[in-house]
Protein backbone atom coordinates (compact mmCIF):
# COMPACT_ATOMS: atom_id res chain seq x y z
CA UNK A 1 0.00 0.00 0.00
CA UNK A 2 1.50 3.22 -0.95
CA UNK A 3 0.64 5.52 2.39
CA UNK A 4 2.06 8.52 1.29
CA UNK A 5 -1.40 8.65 -1.38
CA UNK A 6 -3.14 8.36 2.34
CA UNK A 7 -1.28 11.32 3.76
CA UNK A 8 -1.55 12.97 0.19
CA UNK A 9 -5.30 13.13 0.23
CA UNK A 10 -5.44 14.05 4.31
CA UNK A 11 -3.35 17.06 3.58
CA UNK A 12 -5.57 18.05 1.11
CA UNK A 13 -9.02 17.70 2.86
CA UNK A 14 -8.14 18.14 6.38
CA UNK A 15 -4.17 19.46 6.41
CA UNK A 16 -1.18 17.82 8.15
CA UNK A 17 -0.12 16.13 11.08
CA UNK A 18 -2.24 12.83 10.43
CA UNK A 19 -1.42 9.55 12.42
CA UNK A 20 -0.84 5.97 10.15
CA UNK A 21 -2.24 3.53 11.25
CA UNK A 22 -2.63 -0.56 9.49
CA UNK A 23 -4.92 -3.72 10.59
CA UNK A 24 -4.52 -6.91 8.64
CA UNK A 25 -7.00 -9.19 7.17
CA UNK A 26 -6.53 -12.63 8.01
CA UNK A 27 -6.33 -16.53 6.33
CA UNK A 28 -7.35 -19.20 8.71
CA UNK A 29 -4.92 -22.73 7.80
CA UNK A 30 -7.09 -25.37 9.06
CA UNK A 31 -10.18 -25.85 11.21
CA UNK A 32 -13.36 -24.73 9.85
CA UNK A 33 -17.06 -24.32 11.45
CA UNK A 34 -15.10 -25.53 15.04
CA UNK A 35 -15.63 -22.41 16.69
CA UNK A 36 -19.10 -22.72 17.69
CA UNK A 37 -18.56 -25.74 18.36
CA UNK A 38 -15.76 -24.93 21.32
CA UNK A 39 -13.36 -25.54 18.79
CA UNK A 40 -9.86 -24.19 17.87
CA UNK A 41 -9.09 -22.14 14.82
CA UNK A 42 -5.85 -21.56 13.50
CA UNK A 43 -5.69 -17.95 11.97
CA UNK A 44 -2.74 -15.70 10.69
CA UNK A 45 -2.32 -12.44 9.90
CA UNK A 46 -1.80 -11.58 6.36
CA UNK A 47 0.55 -8.86 4.57
CA UNK A 48 -2.90 -7.37 3.01
CA UNK A 49 -5.09 -4.45 5.35
CA UNK A 50 -6.79 -1.27 5.83
CA UNK A 51 -4.63 1.51 5.96
CA UNK A 52 -6.10 5.15 7.97
CA UNK A 53 -4.55 8.27 8.05
CA UNK A 54 -6.03 9.64 11.89
CA UNK A 55 -5.57 12.93 13.63
CA UNK A 56 -8.46 14.68 15.98
CA UNK A 57 -9.87 17.58 15.59
CA UNK A 58 -11.08 18.74 18.76
CA UNK A 59 -14.74 18.43 17.75
CA UNK A 60 -17.03 15.69 18.30
CA UNK A 61 -17.77 15.25 14.89
CA UNK A 62 -16.06 12.69 12.68
CA UNK A 63 -14.74 13.27 9.01
CA UNK A 64 -13.61 10.45 7.17
CA UNK A 65 -12.88 9.88 3.55
CA UNK A 66 -12.72 6.83 1.88
CA UNK A 67 -10.38 6.55 -1.10
CA UNK A 68 -11.35 2.97 -2.66
CA UNK A 69 -14.81 4.35 -2.50
CA UNK A 70 -14.09 8.15 -3.13
CA UNK A 71 -16.91 9.00 -1.19
CA UNK A 72 -16.85 11.07 2.26
CA UNK A 73 -18.66 10.70 5.53
CA UNK A 74 -19.41 12.87 8.56
CA UNK A 75 -21.42 12.38 12.23
CA UNK A 76 -21.44 12.75 15.20
CA UNK A 77 -21.12 10.24 17.89
CA UNK A 78 -24.42 9.65 19.20
CA UNK A 79 -26.24 6.39 18.92
CA UNK A 80 -28.83 8.73 16.55
CA UNK A 81 -25.62 9.81 14.74
CA UNK A 82 -25.29 6.56 12.15
CA UNK A 83 -24.29 7.15 9.02
CA UNK A 84 -25.98 6.22 5.79
CA UNK A 85 -22.76 5.01 4.54
CA UNK A 86 -22.09 1.54 4.56
CA UNK A 87 -18.03 1.38 5.11
CA UNK A 88 -18.53 4.17 7.66
CA UNK A 89 -20.61 2.61 10.18
CA UNK A 90 -17.71 0.66 10.95
CA UNK A 91 -16.45 3.32 12.00
CA UNK A 92 -19.11 4.81 14.29
CA UNK A 93 -19.87 1.08 15.85
CA UNK A 94 -16.23 0.80 16.85
CA UNK A 95 -16.65 4.70 18.04
CA UNK A 96 -19.83 3.50 19.93
CA UNK A 97 -18.58 0.36 21.46
CA UNK A 98 -15.74 2.41 23.07
CA UNK A 99 -18.14 4.73 24.57
CA UNK A 100 -20.08 2.10 26.10
CA UNK A 101 -17.37 0.62 27.77
CA UNK A 102 -16.40 4.21 29.07
CA UNK A 103 -14.12 5.59 27.38
CA UNK A 104 -14.03 8.94 25.94
CA UNK A 105 -12.61 9.42 22.21
CA UNK A 106 -13.05 12.73 20.42
CA UNK A 107 -13.69 13.49 17.32
CA UNK A 108 -11.28 13.12 14.38
CA UNK A 109 -10.79 13.24 10.51
CA UNK A 110 -9.43 10.10 8.93
CA UNK A 111 -8.73 8.62 4.90
CA UNK A 112 -8.91 5.65 4.86
CA UNK A 113 -8.17 2.59 1.97
CA UNK A 114 -7.55 -0.84 1.62
CA UNK A 115 -6.08 -3.95 -0.32
CA UNK A 116 -7.79 -6.55 1.03
CA UNK A 117 -9.83 -8.36 -1.49
CA UNK A 118 -13.30 -7.34 -1.10
CA UNK A 119 -15.69 -10.78 -0.43
CA UNK A 120 -12.86 -13.18 -0.48
CA UNK A 121 -12.97 -14.17 3.25
CA UNK A 122 -9.83 -12.12 4.36
CA UNK A 123 -12.13 -10.30 6.80
CA UNK A 124 -11.56 -6.53 5.75
CA UNK A 125 -14.26 -5.56 7.94
CA UNK A 126 -12.42 -7.22 10.94
CA UNK A 127 -9.11 -4.91 9.87
CA UNK A 128 -11.14 -2.05 9.37
CA UNK A 129 -12.78 -2.27 12.70
CA UNK A 130 -9.21 -3.42 14.41
CA UNK A 131 -7.91 -0.10 12.75
CA UNK A 132 -9.64 2.31 14.35
CA UNK A 133 -10.36 0.28 17.62
CA UNK A 134 -6.10 0.86 17.60
CA UNK A 135 -5.85 4.03 16.90
CA UNK A 136 -8.27 5.53 18.81
CA UNK A 137 -6.83 3.37 21.82
CA UNK A 138 -3.73 5.27 20.94
CA UNK A 139 -4.29 9.06 19.88
CA UNK A 140 -6.42 9.24 22.78
CA UNK A 141 -4.97 7.16 25.00
CA UNK A 142 -7.73 5.06 26.42
CA UNK A 143 -5.69 2.32 27.89
CA UNK A 144 -7.35 -0.70 26.52
CA UNK A 145 -5.99 -4.18 25.81
CA UNK A 146 -5.84 -5.66 22.55
CA UNK A 147 -8.03 -8.32 23.58
CA UNK A 148 -11.02 -5.93 24.40
CA UNK A 149 -10.29 -4.02 21.20
CA UNK A 150 -11.24 -7.60 19.39
CA UNK A 151 -14.36 -7.31 21.59
CA UNK A 152 -15.03 -3.60 20.56
CA UNK A 153 -14.77 -5.01 16.26
CA UNK A 154 -16.68 -8.24 17.39
CA UNK A 155 -19.56 -5.94 19.07
CA UNK A 156 -19.48 -3.59 15.87
CA UNK A 157 -20.34 -6.05 13.88
CA UNK A 158 -23.11 -7.47 16.37
CA UNK A 159 -24.56 -4.67 17.06
CA UNK A 160 -23.90 -1.72 13.89
CA UNK A 161 -23.79 -4.21 10.99
CA UNK A 162 -26.07 -7.22 12.04
CA UNK A 163 -23.41 -9.85 11.35
CA UNK A 164 -23.72 -12.34 14.32
CA UNK A 165 -19.65 -13.27 13.67
CA UNK A 166 -17.49 -15.44 16.01
CA UNK A 167 -14.35 -13.32 17.86
CA UNK A 168 -11.68 -14.98 15.27
CA UNK A 169 -11.13 -12.47 12.59
CA UNK A 170 -10.70 -9.75 14.69
CA UNK A 171 -8.39 -11.58 17.13
CA UNK A 172 -6.16 -12.59 14.44
CA UNK A 173 -6.26 -8.68 13.02
CA UNK A 174 -5.20 -7.52 16.33
CA UNK A 175 -2.84 -10.23 17.59
CA UNK A 176 -1.17 -11.10 14.18
CA UNK A 177 2.83 -12.11 14.61
CA UNK A 178 5.00 -12.24 11.67
CA UNK A 179 5.71 -16.44 11.12
CA UNK A 180 3.44 -17.32 13.29
CA UNK A 181 -0.37 -18.25 13.51
CA UNK A 182 -2.23 -18.31 16.02
CA UNK A 183 -4.06 -21.40 17.76
CA UNK A 184 -7.28 -19.93 19.24
CA UNK A 185 -9.06 -22.08 21.96
CA UNK A 186 -13.05 -20.92 20.99
CA UNK A 187 -14.25 -21.69 24.51
CA UNK A 188 -11.42 -20.28 26.39
CA UNK A 189 -10.11 -17.69 24.71
CA UNK A 190 -6.41 -18.86 25.39
CA UNK A 191 -4.19 -18.38 22.35
CA UNK A 192 -0.78 -19.81 21.55
CA UNK A 193 1.75 -18.83 18.63
CA UNK A 194 1.97 -21.35 16.35
CA UNK A 195 5.68 -20.98 14.20
CA UNK A 196 4.52 -20.77 10.62
CA UNK A 197 7.65 -20.30 8.36
CA UNK A 198 7.22 -22.72 5.32
CA UNK A 199 10.39 -22.07 3.27
CA UNK A 200 10.54 -23.49 0.02
CA UNK A 201 6.62 -22.98 0.21
CA UNK A 202 4.26 -19.79 -1.37
CA UNK A 203 0.42 -19.54 0.76
CA UNK A 204 -1.79 -18.73 -2.02
CA UNK A 205 -5.91 -18.27 -2.67
CA UNK A 206 -7.64 -19.39 -5.43
CA UNK A 207 -11.14 -17.32 -5.48
CA UNK A 208 -13.98 -19.58 -7.33
CA UNK A 209 -15.80 -16.13 -7.55
CA UNK A 210 -18.59 -17.87 -6.45
CA UNK A 211 -21.17 -16.86 -4.17
CA UNK A 212 -23.72 -18.76 -2.79
CA UNK A 213 -27.05 -17.75 -1.99
CA UNK A 214 -27.62 -20.36 0.13
CA UNK A 215 -25.01 -20.20 2.61
CA UNK A 216 -26.92 -18.43 5.85
CA UNK A 217 -29.31 -20.96 5.83
CA UNK A 218 -27.77 -23.88 5.24
CA UNK A 219 -24.75 -22.32 8.40
CA UNK A 220 -27.79 -22.63 10.49
CA UNK A 221 -28.73 -25.83 9.67
CA UNK A 222 -25.39 -27.36 9.76
CA UNK A 223 -25.25 -25.67 13.79
CA UNK A 224 -28.59 -27.24 14.68
CA UNK A 225 -27.23 -30.43 13.79
CA UNK A 226 -23.91 -30.42 15.80
CA UNK A 227 -26.73 -28.67 18.75
CA UNK A 228 -28.79 -32.05 18.37
CA UNK A 229 -25.90 -34.57 18.37
CA UNK A 230 -24.60 -32.63 21.80
CA UNK A 231 -28.13 -33.24 23.44
CA UNK A 232 -28.08 -37.04 22.36
CA UNK A 233 -24.89 -37.12 24.05
CA UNK A 234 -25.12 -35.60 27.07
CA UNK A 235 -27.78 -37.61 28.16
CA UNK A 236 -24.94 -40.29 28.48
CA UNK A 237 -21.97 -38.06 29.30
CA UNK A 238 -23.43 -34.89 30.69
CA UNK A 239 -19.87 -33.09 30.53
CA UNK A 240 -20.45 -32.56 26.60
CA UNK A 241 -21.22 -29.39 26.11
CA UNK A 242 -19.99 -28.71 22.43
CA UNK A 243 -18.60 -31.40 20.13
CA UNK A 244 -15.14 -30.29 21.06
CA UNK A 245 -15.62 -32.24 24.35
CA UNK A 246 -16.68 -35.34 22.39
CA UNK A 247 -15.03 -38.31 21.08
CA UNK A 248 -15.80 -40.41 17.85
CA UNK A 249 -16.57 -43.38 19.88
CA UNK A 250 -19.18 -41.48 21.68
CA UNK A 251 -20.74 -40.46 18.53
CA UNK A 252 -20.81 -44.09 17.71
CA UNK A 253 -23.21 -44.43 20.69
CA UNK A 254 -25.59 -42.39 19.21
CA UNK A 255 -25.58 -43.44 15.94
CA UNK A 256 -28.90 -44.31 16.02
CA UNK A 257 -30.54 -41.86 17.90
CA UNK A 258 -29.46 -38.82 15.60
CA UNK A 259 -30.26 -38.75 11.73
CA UNK A 260 -27.74 -39.75 9.54
CA UNK A 261 -26.79 -36.67 8.41
CA UNK A 262 -26.58 -34.77 12.22
CA UNK A 263 -24.07 -37.99 12.41
CA UNK A 264 -22.21 -36.98 9.20
CA UNK A 265 -22.11 -33.29 10.36
CA UNK A 266 -21.15 -33.96 13.88
CA UNK A 267 -18.43 -36.49 12.60
CA UNK A 268 -16.68 -34.02 10.66
CA UNK A 269 -16.11 -31.41 13.35
CA UNK A 270 -14.77 -34.14 16.00
CA UNK A 271 -12.13 -35.03 13.22
CA UNK A 272 -11.38 -31.39 12.24
CA UNK A 273 -10.67 -30.47 15.66
CA UNK A 274 -8.64 -33.55 15.99
CA UNK A 275 -6.47 -32.33 12.54
CA UNK A 276 -5.85 -28.61 13.77
CA UNK A 277 -4.32 -30.17 17.33
CA UNK A 278 -2.25 -32.89 14.96
CA UNK A 279 -1.76 -30.06 12.45
CA UNK A 280 -0.04 -27.62 15.07
CA UNK A 281 2.42 -30.71 16.29
CA UNK A 282 2.98 -31.02 12.68
CA UNK A 283 4.20 -27.23 12.21
CA UNK A 284 5.97 -27.38 15.31
CA UNK A 285 8.10 -29.64 13.62
CA UNK A 286 8.70 -27.94 10.76
CA UNK A 287 6.69 -30.99 9.05
CA UNK A 288 4.74 -29.18 6.01
CA UNK A 289 3.94 -32.06 4.36
CA UNK A 290 1.91 -33.78 7.01
CA UNK A 291 -0.25 -30.38 7.27
CA UNK A 292 -0.55 -29.79 3.92
CA UNK A 293 -2.36 -33.86 4.40
CA UNK A 294 -4.49 -32.30 7.15
CA UNK A 295 -5.47 -29.10 4.68
CA UNK A 296 -6.59 -32.02 2.41
CA UNK A 297 -8.44 -33.78 4.76
CA UNK A 298 -10.62 -30.86 5.94
CA UNK A 299 -11.59 -30.34 2.57
CA UNK A 300 -12.70 -33.65 2.03
CA UNK A 301 -14.68 -33.91 5.32
CA UNK A 302 -16.04 -30.22 4.42
CA UNK A 303 -16.89 -31.65 1.00
CA UNK A 304 -18.31 -35.17 1.71
CA UNK A 305 -19.65 -35.05 4.98
CA UNK A 306 -20.36 -31.45 6.59
CA UNK A 307 -21.47 -30.51 2.52
CA UNK A 308 -20.72 -26.86 2.25
CA UNK A 309 -18.27 -27.23 -0.87
CA UNK A 310 -19.51 -26.45 -4.56
CA UNK A 311 -18.38 -27.80 -7.94
CA UNK A 312 -16.12 -24.82 -8.48
CA UNK A 313 -14.14 -25.66 -4.76
CA UNK A 314 -13.87 -29.17 -5.43
CA UNK A 315 -12.24 -28.59 -9.02
CA UNK A 316 -9.61 -26.11 -7.46
CA UNK A 317 -8.91 -28.67 -4.88
CA UNK A 318 -8.49 -31.85 -7.42
CA UNK A 319 -6.61 -29.40 -9.44
CA UNK A 320 -4.04 -28.86 -6.98
CA UNK A 321 -3.77 -32.61 -5.84
CA UNK A 322 -3.15 -33.62 -9.36
CA UNK A 323 -0.31 -30.80 -10.10
CA UNK A 324 1.43 -31.80 -6.88
CA UNK A 325 0.35 -29.11 -4.24
CA UNK A 326 1.41 -29.95 -0.47
CA UNK A 327 -2.00 -28.76 1.14
CA UNK A 328 -5.15 -27.54 -0.40
CA UNK A 329 -8.63 -26.62 1.23
CA UNK A 330 -11.50 -24.26 0.67
CA UNK A 331 -11.48 -21.31 3.46
CA UNK A 332 -14.10 -20.62 5.54
CA UNK A 333 -17.90 -21.11 5.63
CA UNK A 334 -18.11 -22.57 2.58
CA UNK A 335 -20.39 -22.14 -0.79
CA UNK A 336 -17.92 -20.25 -2.54
CA UNK A 337 -15.04 -18.35 -1.86
CA UNK A 338 -11.56 -19.20 -2.06
CA UNK A 339 -9.02 -22.50 -1.53
CA UNK A 340 -5.90 -21.89 0.43
CA UNK A 341 -2.97 -23.47 -1.11
CA UNK A 342 0.39 -24.39 0.14
CA UNK A 343 2.91 -24.66 -3.00
CA UNK A 344 6.04 -25.58 -3.26
CA UNK A 345 7.62 -22.81 -5.16
CA UNK A 346 9.62 -24.69 -7.87
CA UNK A 347 5.57 -26.09 -8.97
CA UNK A 348 4.45 -21.89 -8.13
CA UNK A 349 3.82 -20.40 -11.53
CA UNK A 350 2.67 -23.91 -13.27
CA UNK A 351 0.17 -23.97 -10.65
CA UNK A 352 -1.54 -20.48 -11.18
CA UNK A 353 -1.04 -20.59 -15.10
CA UNK A 354 -2.55 -24.44 -15.37
CA UNK A 355 -5.50 -23.49 -12.39
CA UNK A 356 -6.54 -20.68 -14.03
CA UNK A 357 -6.51 -21.74 -17.65
CA UNK A 358 -8.93 -25.31 -16.38
CA UNK A 359 -11.10 -23.13 -14.42
CA UNK A 360 -11.85 -20.57 -16.83
CA UNK A 361 -12.61 -23.54 -19.65
CA UNK A 362 -13.93 -25.84 -17.13
CA UNK A 363 -16.94 -22.36 -15.61
CA UNK A 364 -16.57 -19.79 -18.27
CA UNK A 365 -14.66 -17.01 -15.68
CA UNK A 366 -11.59 -16.86 -14.71
CA UNK A 367 -10.31 -17.34 -10.44
CA UNK A 368 -8.65 -14.53 -8.77
CA UNK A 369 -4.70 -15.21 -7.65
CA UNK A 370 -3.66 -13.60 -3.77
CA UNK A 371 -0.59 -14.43 -2.88
CA UNK A 372 -0.45 -13.70 1.11
CA UNK A 373 2.46 -14.21 4.04
CA UNK A 374 1.80 -14.20 6.91
CA UNK A 375 2.86 -10.61 8.84
CA UNK A 376 1.88 -8.58 11.97
CA UNK A 377 -1.20 -7.57 13.51
CA UNK A 378 -2.41 -4.02 13.92
CA UNK A 379 0.07 -1.05 14.62
CA UNK A 380 0.85 2.52 14.23
CA UNK A 381 3.44 3.35 11.25
CA UNK A 382 4.75 6.99 12.24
Amino acid sequence: MNTQILLDQFSLLYGSGAVLYTSPGRVNLIGEHTDYNGGFVLPGAIDKGIWAAVKPNGTSKINAFSLDYKASASFGMEEADLPAEGWAKYIFGVVREIIKRGGKPGGFDTVLAGDVPLGAGLSSSAALESTFAFALNDLFSLGIDRFELAKIGQATEHNYVGVKCGIMDQFASLFGKEGHLIRLDCRSLEYEYVPFDPKGYKVVLIDSMVKHELASSAYNKRRESCERVVASMKKRHPEVQFLRDASLNWLEEVKTEVSAEDFMRAKYVIEEIQRLLDACESLKKGDYVAVGEKMYGTHHGMSKLYEVSCDELDFLNDLAREQGVTGSRVMGGGFGGCTINLVPESKYDAFIDRTVKDFTARFGSAPKVYPVKIGAGARRLN
